[in-house]
C-alpha cells in the first residue's frame, strides 16, 4: 500500500469531479478528504494571491504547511469570477462537476452567477455543498465568522478550562474542522442518495451547528436540568473517575467509566473498597474527594509505573503526550497518520478503506494556477 496514490488504484471516489471554490480551512478540508479517497478536485483560486491560507504559517522552504495540509492532491486554476471569460470557465466546471464545495457568505455565489438554484437547473445531478459560519437560514446567516468567533458563540469556550477560570479556546480549530468533517459526510451521503434518485441537492453546513453538536454532555446537562454547565477542567460532566491525575513525575489520564473498572482501579492502586464511592453517581458527586484519594497513592510512583499497573488491570489510561510524542509515536507511523506531499509533512487520512491505498507519499498541494492552462483548455 506504499507509494504515491494513483488513479488506477481502487479508490472509492475515483471518477468523481469536484469543483472546490472554498478557501482557508473548513471547505478545503472537506474537499481534501474527497481527494484523498480518489476524487479529482479542481481548486478555483483568486488570481495573484490565491487562497488566503497560502500566506499562513508555519512555513517550510517558503511553502505554507497550513495550505499544504488541506489542499494536497488537488489541481489549481486561478479565475477572476468577476471577469466574464473566467466566469464562463468556472460555470463550465460547475456544470460538469459531481460536487461543488464553497464557503462564501450566503448569497455571494448567487451574485456571481454560481448560485445553487441556477447550477442545479443546469446540472441536476450536482451535489452543491455550502459551508458557512451560521448556515443559509436564520437571523445570523449573514454574519461573518472565523473559528474563534464560532467557538465563543457556540458555548465551547464557556465550558473549557479550569473551574472558576476564564473561558478558554481549545487548542485546535474545532469549529472549522468539525464543519469540514460534516461537509465530507454530507457530500458522500448526498452522492449515495443521488445514485437512488438521479438528482443532486444542496448540502448546507454551518460551523455554528457543527460546534453545537459537539457540546454533547454539556448540552444534555442544560437540556435536562436547565442549569448552565461551568468549566470543570479535565473532569467529565457525568462520569468519575474520568480525569487527569498527578503521579510523582507527571500527569496521566484515568477513565474508570463503570463500577467494575473502578474496582479494578482500586485493586491496581492497592486500595480497599471505598465507602461512599460505590456507584458512579456517588463518585461523580464527590469527584474532588475521590481525586484527592487516588492522587495520594499515585504520587508515590512515576507515571510509567502506574500506566503499566493500570494496563495490566485493564483500566483505560494513558500519558499526557506532547504533540511530538503523539505525532512521532509508533502507532501514528503504523497507522500512516504522518504523510508527505510534495516534500512537505502533514497529518494523514484517518479514513482507512480496506480496498483503497493509503500511501505515505501523496500528491502535493498545487502551486497557484499550476493547472490553469489545462483546466481552461478542458472547460473553456
Amino acid at each position: 500500500m506504499g507509494g504515491v496514490s494513483s488513479p488506477t488504484r481502487n479508490n472509492p471516489l475515483e471518477g468523481l469531479l469536484v469543483a472546490d471554490f472554498s478557501r482557508v480551512l473548513a471547505g478545503p478540508f472537506a474537499a481534501m478528504m474527497l481527494a484523498d479517497l480518489g476524487a479529482r478536485v479542481v481548486k478555483v483560486e483568486r488570481p495573484g494571491t490565491g487562497d488566503d491560507s497560502r500566506g499562513y504559517g508555519p512555513f517550510l522552504d517558503g511553502r505554507s504547511l497550513y495550505f499544504a495540509r488541506v489542499n494536497r492532491g488537488k489541481q489549481s486554476v486561478a479565475l477572476d469570477l468577476k471577469d466574464p471569460a473566467d466566469l464562463a470557465v468556472a460555470r463550465a466546471l460547475a456544470t460538469r462537476a459531481d460536487v461543488l464545495v464553497e464557503n462564501y457568505r450566503p448569497g455571494v455565489m448567487g451574485r456571481l452567477g454560481l448560485g445553487v438554484e441556477e447550477l442545479l437547473e443546469l446540472n441536476p445531478r450536482l451535489v452543491y455543498c455550502s459551508v458557512s459560519g451560521f448556515g443559509h437560514s436564520g437571523p445570523w446567516s449573514q454574519r461573518p465568522a472565523y473559528d474563534a468567533v464560532v467557538q465563543g458563540m457556540s458555548g465551547i469556550m464557556a465550558i473549557t478550562g479550569a473551574s472558576g477560570g476564564a473561558p478558554v479556546k481549545p487548542g485546535v480549530p474545532v469549529a472549522d474542522l468539525s464543519a469540514g468533517l460534516y461537509a465530507f459526510g454530507g457530500i458522500t451521503s448526498a452522492l449515495l442518495g443521488r445514485e437512488r434518485t438521479g438528482k443532486g441537492c444542496h448540502v448546507d453546513i454551518a460551523m455554528y451547528d457543527a460546534t453545537i453538536s459537539l457540546l454533547e454532555g454539556a448540552a444534555l446537562s442544560w437540556l435536562a436540568t436547565g442549569s448552565d454547565p461551568v468549566p470543570i477542567g479535565n473532569a467529565h460532566f457525568a462520569i468519575a473517575p474520568f480525569d487527569t491525575f498527578a503521579c510523582r513525575d507527571r500527569d496521566i489520564t484515568i477513565c474508570a467509566a463503570n463500577d467494575t473498572l473502578f474496582r479494578s482501579l482500586l485493586r491496581a492502586l492497592g486500595l480497599p473498597e471505598q465507602p461512599g464511592f460505590s456507584t458512579n453517581a456517588e463518585r461523580h458527586e464527590r469527584r474532588d474527594a475521590l481525586k484527592a484519594l487516588l492522587e495520594e497513592v499515585l504520587r508515590t510512583q512515576d507515571a510509567d509505573h502506574w500506566l503499566d499497573e493500570l494496563d495490566l488491570a485493564g483500566v483505560p489510561c494513558g500519558p499526557i503526550s506532547t504533540v511530538a510524542e503523539a505525532v512521532g509515536s509508533e502507532q501514528a507511523a503504523v497507522r500512516r497518520m504522518v504523510v508527505e506531499a510534495g516534500g512537505l509533512p502533514g497529518p494523514g487520512n484517518p479514513v482507512k478503506v480496506s480496498t483503497a491505498p493509503d500511501p505515505v507519499v501523496r500528491v502535493a498541494a498545487p502551486e497557484l494556477d499550476e493547472h490553469g492552462a489545462a483546466v481552461r483548455a478542458e472547460f473553456g
